[in-house]
């Protein structure tokens, strides 16, 4: 490790990326299988749209913001890579913003390198950018809040985080772990909030239980004086005004239908398509009796119980907060795709730092029953989309086992997670002064 520095580490990251994109252009044109994701084209024909002075909305089953149809523009001008060229571009910022978050945490240089690497070479997250998936722009995005709030940047983080809620909506889950953080006794103007550093030794920050923190969120006096402070005020304002301005542009450009597709279908969306959500079968058989809005709303239940949990438990370790609400909402979402997992894995690299699981085996194992799990349920994806075998039945309980695998990844993290603030208090920190003095 220690012969590799992190400029080489994205320079071969870069090279990779960019082989990959020339064979996927290759695989295109000479085989049956296309390299390129399909939603890829769907970006670049509402692109095509736009460019022509006509609506992105147009492309039957566009349904993300005007702004992404914007940035591909060039595809039709340029060449149509330059879409892919784009997403791998964030794909390699990301690999930047972990690095610099560790390194403001205190994380030695050689962990540093090992969490990029598990980001930079992971084949989920190369394929994704290259293929022409524009997550990994979100999972920039979402990097550039946590770095801006560790330097006390309340403004731009709120920017970044209005913007990010617009051009794709999960975010929205961290809402309420970034208030919970926002203490006036952390982000005083003019100076930036002391970080908790990264120790080896196994050490615990002081966090609150869950009872303490429910006691205080249902007590009156606590909605007084504690949520409406000039921080979390300030925040919600900016954020809220920034993706109130995107949506009531974008609502005057391209009216209902530009609502629709890129925010309200994704509240009540249902996909009788096959995928690896516990719903889907459900939803396959009732699709065509048109649920109700209830129905559609309800199963946000599970997950809207699990993020509270979560985020009570959590808050005070944000990096490690964010990663479990992310697993957690996607495995009870009432649709997932492989794409889904990319919001996640960008988080992963910040928390194994502060991880007890040794790769051998609690790792190993871990490793190897979701990704077990998952080429489960992808042979009986492949019988039943590819060969017309009838094996509905046997990829629901795949759908169940892959919920199962995660719940138990989550779980067993969790429990080898070394919980540390990633904030301390003044106080806090004089204290520590005095201690090495």
């Amino acid at each position: 490790m220690a012969s590799f520095s992190f400029g080489s580490l994205i320079l071969l990251s870069a090279i990779f990326r960019l082989a990959l994109i020339l064979y996927g252009e290759w695989q295109d044109a000479h085989m049956e299988v296309r390299y390129t994701d399909v939603d890829y084209i769907v970006f670049s024909d509402a692109a095509s749209l736009m460019a022509a002075g006509k609506s992105p909305y147009l492309r039957s089953t566009y349904r993300y913001s005007p702004l992404l149809a914007f940035l591909l523009i060039p595809n039709s001008i340029f060449h149509r890579c330059w879409g892919k060229f784009l997403f791998s571009a964030s794909d390699l910022l990301v690999g930047f913003f972990i690095r610099t978050i560790l390194k403001k945490r205190g994380v030695p240089e050689n962990l540093c390198l090992g969490s990029v690497m598990v980001w930079l070479f992971n084949p989920f997250t190369f394929t994704i950018g290259t293929r022409g998936n524009c997550e990994p722009l979100v999972c920039a995005m979402v990097l550039k809040i946590l770095l801006c709030l560790m330097n006390g940047q309340l403004l731009q983080a709120a920017f970044w985080y209005g913007l990010v809620v617009h051009f794709r909506i999960y975010p929205i889950i961290y809402a309420l772990p970034i208030l919970l953080i926002l203490n006036p006794n952390l982000f005083k103007s003019g100076m930036n909030p002391a970080l908790q550093k990264w120790s080896q030794h196994d050490e615990k920050a002081p966090q609150r239980n869950l009872q303490s923190r429910l006691a205080c969120i249902f007590s009156p006096w606590f909605l007084l004086k504690s949520i409406m402070t000039k921080e979390r005020i300030l925040f919600g304002l900016i954020s809220g005004l920034v993706f109130i301005f995107c949506t009531a542009l974008f609502y005057y450009l391209y009216g209902w239908e530009f609502l629709h597709e890129a925010l309200l279908y994704h509240l009540t969306r249902t996909d009788p398509r096959h995928n690896f959500s516990i719903y889907f079968y459900h939803i396959y058989l009732h699709h065509e009796l048109e649920f109700s809005v209830v129905e559609k709303l309800i199963s946000f239940l599970p997950q809207l119980v699990v993020q509270l949990v979560l985020v009570l438990s959590f808050a005070e370790d944000l990096p490690f907060c964010w990663f479990a609400q992310t697993v957690a909402f996607v495995a009870f979402n009432k649709v997932i795709t492989a794409q889904y997992f990319v919001w996640f894995f960008c988080l992963l690299p910040l928390i194994l730092p502060w991880s007890k699981m040794k790769l051998k085996w609690k790792g190993v194992f871990s490793i190897a029953i979701w990704t077990g799990a998952q080429l489960h349920w992808l042979m009986w994806g492949y019988l039943l989309e590819f060969k017309g075998k009838n094996v509905l039945i046997q990829l629901w309980m795949a759908s169940i086992m892959f919920l199962a695998a995660n719940t138990t990844v989550l779980t067993l993290i969790i429990h080898q997670h070394k919980l540390s603030a990633l904030f301390m208090l003044p106080n806090s920190t004089a204290d520590k002064t005095k201690k090495s003095n």
